[in-house]
């Protein structure tokens, strides 16, 4: 609402056009069903490739990573970045026995001997993927990352994060982390300021933003 009404405060006063840049969209959750759609231009910016940078930056052995999915609805995202890495990929998908019992995680891949990098879109209570890090560690993973994208943490996630066998959970700053960060310091920050701001400018000059798609602005 406070957007809307920004928008209409530049309109009222004849600004000749609006972009409106949203680092986290929080009405856009997969399990939200009824998104609606856009009628005017829209530009989804991605993670990726600052991911990618992070992972080869701070991850000496990641030539020996397999990067995992925590569902089986993220594994268009992992095998992309599995593929830029030219490494493995895996996934965990929940198995339904019967009315009333408990889902069982399935470990979908070979992650023996490997450091495994969970990676996902959002983290809100982190019960899936503190369950999936146990999970590939009792596989044979000799170290767990976990990459996402928005770090909501919301709940019992702080506690979660400390007892869970990470190395490190690594989030972007679309959801500002500093009081958690302090709570948990496994926690570790991707500044995608420089993606935003060039998207920013791209846009204001009628130039291109797909480059972003595939790379980080300097």
């Amino acid at each position: 609402m406070e957007l809307l009404i920004m928008i209409n405060a530049c309109k009222i006063a004849s600004s000749s056009r609006v972009t409106a840049v949203i680092p986290c969209f929080p009405y856009a959750r997969q399990d939200k069903k009824d998104k609606g759609f856009f009628d005017i231009a829209v530009d989804n910016l991605y993670a990726e490739p600052a991911v990618l940078q992070w992972i080869k930056e701070h991850i000496p052995e990641w030539k020996n990573c397999i990067i995992v999915s925590p569902d089986a609805g993220g594994a268009k995202r992992v095998t992309s970045i599995a593929d830029r890495l030219n490494v493995d990929f895996a996934l965990i998908h929940k198995e339904r026995k019967k009315a009333n019992e408990v889902d069982r995680m399935v470990l979908v891949g070979d992650v023996k001997d490997r450091v495994a990098i969970l990676v996902d879109d959002m983290a809100d209570t982190c019960g899936t993927i503190c369950h999936a890090a146990d999970k590939l560690i009792d596989a044979g993973a000799v170290k767990v990352y976990a990459i996402l994208t928005h770090g909501i943490f919301s709940g019992p996630a702080i506690s979660r994060i400390n007892s869970a066998p990470f190395e490190a959970v690594v989030v972007t700053n679309t959801i500002p982390q500093e009081e958690k960060m302090k709570a948990c310091p496994k926690i570790q920050v991707i500044d995608i300021s420089m993606i935003l701001a060039e998207a920013i400018r791209r846009t204001h000059n009628g130039e291109s933003v797909s480059y972003l798609f595939s790379h980080v602005p300097l």
